[in-house]
């Protein structure tokens, strides 16, 4: 039986950014991954998540900053391009460019607010139907070779890799815990980190959480979301394409460049939080909805006229939300829960890593609205 001072359950962004941070500190760290790092069943896996700053809430636009750092240092250490600069438009009447706009002003983060028949014109591929906010910051995570990336530089630390093995459940020792999986195989720690996102769920009744503890940790929804590519019709147009949201009356889409998930022919477009729900990761059976493809090959047809609406890939993902869309970063007693991320967390992961191994280390805090406890 091994053992480590840490272990942390999962290899995703968050996972893996947080054994990056205690292996690089100087701590003995075993990652339990229950496949292989950023697999497709997880929600970290492929070439296309959105990095941008525009939040209506400062906190978070503050945190991006925070966090660029950190993509700047990863992209320094493991000698691979990270965010591919795409810049994001932001507009439609619930999504209020001009509040972004005031918030990105404060931080002091270039932007420029477009009218639409102005944005039409940067932009004829997309159909604006209020004021647009532009920021050139924004960007294209490469998520898969992040993970990747982080959990070479935590291994190069020291760090130890468990691939293909599911965490059980976890078991107090008088030393500290236990780690178990189903084939009877067990890692012992003095610290866990649990970063298992949408299989947090399932995993919370097996965690030995204090009653007080687990009784104020907030509703986990785990989402089925289905995301699709659709063809530039215009390929010349590739490159100058930025990444978007827009928000109207009953629905939110959202839109990126497909990278390498699609092999660079079209955008990936997506209705935010229009998946079906899941009691856990481990339901997940991949099969897309006809009513959101109707929904959104609709969307497209009257947005986006850059693109032929038929979709030529699709793909199924996990959004694990808490109600407020916060992330959980919180510990009790050796025990750091880490996610789950709501959807929006992908940018933010060298930072979570610092304040998860921060918080696990006992040397730093988190800020109110991660924690469990109100």
């Amino acid at each position: 039986m091994s053992s480590a001072q840490y272990v942390v359950i999962g290899a995703g962004l968050a996972g893996a950014a947080t054994a990056w941070q205690l292996a690089t500190r100087g701590h003995e760290v075993t990652i339990l991954e229950r496949s292989t790092p950023a697999n497709d069943a997880g929600s970290s896996h492929g070439s296309a998540r959105i990095f941008r700053y525009a939040y209506p809430d400062a906190f978070y636009t503050g945190l991006v900053q925070q966090a660029k750092v950190g993509w700047d240092e990863l992209t320094r250490l493991g000698g691979r391009e990270l965010i591919t600069p795409t810049g994001s438009v932001d507009y439609g009447t619930l999504r209020e460019p001009e509040a972004l706009a005031r918030v990105l002003q404060t931080a002091g983060i270039e932007h420029e607010l477009l009218t639409a028949d102005a944005a039409r014109e940067r932009w004829p591929q997309i159909t604006f139907d209020t004021p647009v906010l532009w920021h050139p910051g924004a960007g294209v995570i490469d998520a898969e070779t992040a993970v990747t990336t982080m959990v070479e530089l935590a291994l190069a630390a020291g760090a130890r890799l468990y691939t293909d093995w599911p965490v059980a459940r976890v078991t107090e020792t008088a030393t500290g815990y236990r780690v178990h999986n189903d084939t009877g195989e067990a890692v012992d720690a003095e610290n866990v980190i649990v970063s298992a996102g949408g299989w947090l769920p399932s995993l919370l009744g097996e965690l030995p959480l204090p009653s007080a503890f687990r009784a104020q940790i907030p509703e986990i929804t785990v989402m089925q979301e289905q995301a699709y590519h659709f063809p530039y019709a215009d390929p010349d147009t590739a490159g100058h394409w930025p990444t978007f949201i827009h928000k109207m009356d009953g629905m939110q889409v959202y839109g990126l460049p497909g990278g390498r998930d699609a092999a660079f022919r079209g955008q990936k477009i997506a209705e935010y939080n229009g998946g079906k729900r899941l009691a856990s990761a481990a339901d997940q059976d991949g099969i897309m909805g006809a009513a959101n493809r109707e929904r959104v090959v609709d969307y497209v047809a009257r947005y986006l006229p850059g693109l032929d609406p038929t979709p030529y890939a699709e793909t199924t993902c996990l959004f694990t939300n808490t109600p407020t869309e916060d992330f959980i970063i919180d510990r009790v007693d050796n025990i750091t829960l880490l996610s789950p991320c709501s959807g929006h967390g992908a940018k933010f992961a060298p930072v979570i890593g610092q304040l998860a191994a921060d918080l696990a280390t006992g040397v730093g805090s988190v800020p109110p609205q991660f924690q469990a406890r109100p």
